[in-house]
C-alpha cells in the first residue's frame, strides 16, 4: 500500500509530500481545485501515459515518487530483474522531461512493462474513463475473466497460444490458395528471377568488398611495385642499406657489453631489431616480385562486379538483400508448385487445430458460466447492501463463433425495478446505479484479487441521501481490507475518512494548487461546507453528527 508521495513541477504543484493513512483517506476541495492532479500523479507514477505538457510551467522537469510498504516481499521479482531488495519497502519513481520519461524501482531503470506488473499486483486505479469502459459489452468478457483467473489462467494461457497458432496456419493456408490464382507469365517471371540470381552464383554476402580491394591492388600494381621493392632494397640490398648501419651499430654495442654487462639487454634488442628488418625485406621483396599487371584478372573482376551491382540494383542494396530476396522467391516458388499439397497439409492442420480450440472453448466456456453465476451473485449481494433491494443483475453467456476469447459473447444485464425485465448495463442503468455497480464490482475484485490499494476518482457520482450512507458504509468496510485513496463531493462519505486531504488552488502571480491534511477543527469545517456549500454554525453541528 501507498506509504507516501513526492511530488515536484507536475502539472500546478510545485513539491509535495504526503502521507497516507493505511486505511481510507478521503481527497475533498471545491470543483476544480485540482483534485484529480494528486491522483493523475500516482498514476503517472504507475505508468499511464503522459507527455511533457504535465511538466509545471517555467520548470524543464517533473518528478514524482512513491514508496509502497509491502504486506509481502516481492524477492524473486526483484532478484529476476537485478533490482536491490529494501525488504517490505518499494520506492517507484518517474522524471518526466521535454524528450521522455524514466521510471525506477528501488533505484534501477525499469522499463513500462515492469511498472505495469508492479501496478497489476499493487494498485486498482478507477476513473470516469474506466467506468465508461466498464459500461461497454466488449469489455465484459476481460472482467470475467479477470474474476476466473485464479484457477483458469492457465487454462486462458494455453487458448491464446493455440489460437494463434492457429491464425498463423490460416494465413499461410490463404496464400498458399492465393497463390494458385497467379498467371503463367507470372509463374515464368518469377522463375526468370530465381534463375538470375542462382546462375550468378554468389559466393558470400561480402563477396562484392572483397573483389573491390583486389581490385584496388591490381590497378595500383605497378606503384605498389615501386614502392616495396624501394623499401626492400633500402633496408637490404644497398652499400648504405639500413642493415649494414645498423651492422655497424651491433658491432660498437657488441665491445660496448663487453665491457659493462649491463648493456646485455641493449644488445640483445638490436639484435632483434635487425632480424625484425631481414625478414621484412624479405617479405617485402617477395610481395613487390608477386605483382604483375594482371589485365585478365582485372577485366574479370571489373565484369564481375558489375553483374554484382545490377543485381544489387534489382533485388536489393547489398549482397546479404539480393540473397535473402532468392530465399523469399524460391519459398513463394516451391509454394505454387507444390501448392496442391500445401493446401491440403494446411487444411488437415487447420482442422486439427480447429477440433482443439472447439474443445479448449467449451471447456473454458463451461469455467465462466459457472464464474458468471457466483460474480452476479456477490453483485446482487453487494447491490442490496448499496439501496439496490429489488435489483437484478445477470452476466450473460451466449455462444458466438470462434474467436481470440473461445465461443463465449458475454454481456451484463440488470433491472433496478422488480417490474423492468433484464437489460443490457449501459442501457438501463441511471448515473447513481452505475455508480453502485462499479463500487460493486471494485468491491469484489479488490477483495478476490487480495488488491493493497484502491483508488476511486469519483465514484459516488449521481448518488444521496440514504444511499449515500450506504455507499460510505461499503467503502469504509472494504477499507479495513485494502488501502483506499478517494475523491468524494459527498459530506457522509468524506466523515469517515481516516486520513482527510483538502485541495486548494490558489491564484497569486501564478496558479498552484495546495494540498493539506486536516486536523479534527478543520476536517468539520470541510465536511460542513461539502454539506452545505458554506460554513455556518448548522453546517459545522451537522457535520459533527456525521463525525460522532
Amino acid at each position: 500500500m501507498l506509504k507516501k508521495i513526492l511530488v515536484e513541477n507536475y502539472i500546478l504543484i510545485d513539491k509535495l509530500e504526503l502521507e497516507f493513512s493505511n486505511k481510507l483517506n478521503i481527497i475533498t476541495g471545491e470543483t476544480g481545485s485540482g483534485k484529480s492532479i494528486l491522483i493523475g500523479a500516482i498514476d503517472t507514477a504507475f505508468g499511464a501515459k503522459v507527455s511533457k505538457e504535465c511538466i509545471k510551467t517555467g520548470c524543464d522537469r517533473a518528478y514524482i515518487e512513491l514508496s509502497l510498504f509491502l504486506n509481502s516481499p516481492i524477492n524473486q521479482l526483484l532478484e529476476e530483474n537485478g533490482i536491490e531488495n529494501f525488504g517490505n519497502e518499494l520506492i517507484i519513481s518517474r522524471e518526466i522531461t521535454n524528450t521522455g520519461s524514466r521510471s525506477r524501482v528501488n533505484g534501477t531503470l525499469v522499463n513500462q512493462e515492469f511498472i505495469k506488473i508492479l501496478r497489476d499486483k499493487f494498485i486498482d486505479v478507477h476513473s470516469q474513463h474506466q467506468t465508461y469502459s466498464f459500461m461497454q459489452p466488449k469489455f465484459h468478457i476481460n472482467l470475467l475473466d479477470s474474476y476466473a483467473k485464479a484457477t483458469c489462467s492457465k487454462l486462458f494461457e494455453e487458448y491464446t497460444s493455440l489460437y494463434n497458432e492457429y491464425i498463423d496456419i490460416k494465413q499461410k493456408l490463404e496464400q498458399a490458395k492465393n497463390a494458385n490464382t497467379l498467371t503463367e507469365n507470372q509463374i515464368e517471371f518469377l522463375k526468370f528471377q530465381i534463375d538470375e540470381i542462382e546462375t550468378a552464383n554468389i559466393k558470400s554476402n561480402d563477396e562484392d568488398t572483397e573483389l573491390e580491394k583486389e581490385l584496388e591492388v591490381l590497378e595500383n600494381a605497378e606503384k605498389l611495385k615501386e614502392l616495396t621493392g624501394s623499401v626492400s632494397w633500402t633496408i637490404n640490398n644497398d652499400d648504405e642499406s639500413i642493415l649494414n648501419a645498423l651492422s655497424q651499430l651491433k658491432m660498437n654495442l657488441s665491445k660496448a657489453t663487453r665491457m659493462d654487462e649491463s648493456l646485455e639487454e641493449s644488445e640483445s634488442e638490436l639484435i632483434n631489431a635487425i632480424e625484425i628488418l631481414k625478414d621484412l625485406s624479405s617479405s617485402l621483396r617477395d610481395y613487390s616480385q608477386s605483382l604483375d599487371n594482371d589485365t585478365e584478372r582485372l577485366n574479370e573482376i571489373q565484369e564481375r562486379l558489375f553483374n554484382l551491382d545490377k543485381l544489387k540494383r534489382k533485388y536489393g542494396g547489398s549482397l546479404e538483400q539480393v540473397l535473402n530476396t532468392l530465399e523469399k522467391l524460391q519459398t513463394e516458388y516451391s509454394s505454387i508448385v507444390n501448392f496442391e499439397s500445401n493446401i491440403e497439409e494446411l487444411e488437415q492442420k487447420l482442422s486439427t487445430y480447429s477440433n482443439q480450440l472447439t474443445k479448449l472453448a467449451q471447456e473454458i466456456s463451461e469455467k465462466r458460466k459457472m464464474y458468471s453465476e457466483v460474480l452476479s451473485s456477490l453483485i446482487v449481494e453487494k447491490l442490496e447492501k448499496l439501496e439496490l433491494p429489488k435489483a437484478q443483475f445477470k452476466i450473460d453467456v451466449k455462444e458466438t463463433d470462434l474467436n481470440k476469447y473461445g465461443i463465449d459473447d458475454v454481456e451484463f444485464l440488470i433491472s433496478t425495478n422488480i417490474s423492468e425485465p433484464l437489460k443490457p448495463l449501459a442501457k438501463v442503468a441511471s448515473g447513481g446505479e452505475i455508480s453502485r455497480v462499479m463500487l460493486a464490482l471494485k468491491t469484489i475484485f479488490a477483495q478476490h484479487d487480495n488488491i493493497d490499494t484502491v483508488i476511486f476518482d469519483e465514484i459516488d457520482t449521481g448518488i444521496s441521501g440514504k444511499t449515500s450512507q450506504r455507499v460510505a458504509e461499503e467503502i469504509a468496510e472494504l477499507s479495513d481490507n485494502c488501502q483506499i485513496i478517494m475523491i468524494t463531493h459527498q459530506a457522509i462519505i468524506a466523515s469517515k475518512a481516516d486520513k482527510h486531504i483538502y485541495v486548494k488552488k490558489v491564484q497569486n502571480d501564478s496558479t498552484q494548487v495546495g494540498i493539506y491534511v486536516l486536523n479534527e477543527d478543520d476536517k468539520l469545517k470541510a465536511l460542513a461546507e461539502l454539506a452545505s456549500g458554506e460554513i455556518t454554525d448548522q453546517s459545522i453541528e451537522f457535520a459533527k453528527t456525521l463525525v460522532h
